[in-house]
């Protein structure tokens, strides 16, 4: 019987900062919840325009670091890592972030790690596709992890082949595109040919040819898939490994994308923190689908499971 070691996995977005305390196997690489929580910090507001984390986005995202923390040490957890955006590492105040989250982690000794795009690539790749490798559901895999300032591209049948992110995000394309309510066609058009360029410069470094499945991450895609199935609140557990098809896929984007900012406010599965930027996400995540499709690519399984989870296996060795 191999000993369970309790980790502690935070993930710190542009848009959300999330927790994960599990119970990992080391041998299998099997992994038990014991708290995944989510908090919507926008800590990469504005960052694109100012080139500096704004101030009220840094308060609030050390504040849940804090109760992160207490968190992880009143469950056991026994090793911890922080891995984070770009943002708290490329912005003119990062210093100021760093040193807030080594204060609330200081019992761990642990500051937050801006990882190498392999290293989110693996990460991603191993924690989104273990449990489909268990039910038999065979790769190639392309995992695509839709972020608020990035998206990751990664293909894979047991280990990653290839991977490449790119600039197109949730919180990105709203900032530079969506501004009205319902977005007008004409940003819809230039958001559109943005994601599509970049798209094309995926492809150029991941082979999209003879995928058997997409695998799609993270709160944009969770959210798409809770419109597509009709959920009246938000279930991880119906929403976990769902599969759809891509003419399903695509017209819950559709949906999401024509409705207004309180059309969508009123949908019961859609986080608060979210509302404001699903419509970019679903139009990212529409042209991703639409991509593949027309590569015969027609299985579409989302995942709540992806690089929180790889975090928390990575502590496990």
């Amino acid at each position: 019987m191999s000993e369970m070691a309790r980790v502690g996995a935070i993930d710190c977005g542009t848009n959300s900062i999330r927790l994960l305390v599990a119970d990992v196997d080391p041998v299998t690489g099997s992994l038990v919840d014991v708290l995944r929580r989510m908090e919507v910090v926008r800590l990469g507001y504005g960052v694109d325009r100012t080139g500096r984390i704004d101030p009220a986005a840094m308060a609030r995202t050390l504040a849940m670091a804090t109760e992160y923390a207490a968190q992880c040490r009143e469950l056991g957890a026994e090793r911890v890592r922080f891995v984070a955006t770009s943002a708290s590492r490329d912005a003119s105040n990062a210093d100021e972030f760093v040193a807030g989250v080594r204060e609330s982690f200081s019992h761990y000794g642990i500051a937050p790690e801006v990882i190498s795009g392999d290293e989110e690539a693996a990460l991603s790749f191993h924690g989104s596709t273990g449990e489909l490798r268990a039910r038999g559901i065979p790769g190639p895999y392309l995992v695509v992890d839709l972020g608020g300032g990035s998206t990751e591209f990664v293909r894979g049948a047991d280990a990653v082949e290839a991977a490449r992110s790119v600039d197109i995000g949730c919180v990105r394309m709203t900032e530079r595109h969506l501004r009205s309510d319902p977005p007008t066609p004409a940003e819809v058009a230039a958001a559109v040919v943005d994601i599509n360029a970049a798209i094309d410069t995926a492809e150029q470094e991941v082979d999209f040819d003879g995928i058997s499945v997409l695998v799609g991450l993270a709160g944009s895609v969770t959210t798409i898939t809770a419109q597509a199935l009709g959920l009246e609140t938000y279930d991880p557990e119906r929403i976990h490994l769902s599969e759809l098809s891509s003419d399903q896929v695509l017209a819950a984007c559709q949906s999401l994308l024509r409705m207004t900012r309180e059309e969508r406010a009123a949908l019961g599965f859609m986080h608060p923190g979210r509302v404001d930027v699903i419509g970019a996400g679903a139009l990212v995540w529409h042209e991703v689908v639409r991509r593949l499709a027309g590569q015969g690519v027609h299985r579409v399984i989302s995942s709540e499971h992806d690089i929180l989870d790889g975090i928390a296996l990575s502590l496990a060795g």
